[in-house]
């Protein structure tokens, strides 16, 4: 169970690292290829595609002030959820993420968001 755990862990940071760097390859690398996202926009449910959410990010230098916290993680065999946290200056998100370990590795095959301001 512990390397699990710490598997997930490296899973998420690779989504960290890649969502504050605009990394796509790292994002991608923790997503499988079957994965949507979820959120509330406009007060309507909003999906989106992997190769979707993807295409709105762009290379840039980390961003400053900004952090990735894992706030649970919940395993039962080969599937587990994630709460995480991503700060960055004057917006906080909250996603879930659900996971499932695939040949061996653990990915994130779905992902619902909230997010507010925190000005």
């Amino acid at each position: 169970m512990a390397d699990n755990k710490v598997a997930i862990e490296a899973t998420i940071q690779n989504y960290f690292d890649g969502w504050l760097t605009g990394d796509t390859t790292l994002i991608g690398s923790a997503m499988h290829s079957t994965c949507h996202l979820k959120f509330i926009r406009d007060g309507k449910a909003d999906v989106r595609s992997r190769t979707q959410y993807l295409s709105n990010f762009k290379p840039r230098p980390r961003l400053e002030n900004a952090e990735g916290r894992i706030i649970d993680i919940d395993i039962t065999r080969n599937a587990a959820s994630a709460k995480i946290e991503l700060e960055i200056p004057n917006r906080l998100f909250t996603d879930y993420f659900n996971l499932l370990k695939i040949d061996d590795r653990w990915y994130i095959t779905d992902k619902v968001s909230t997010n507010i301001s925190t000005e």
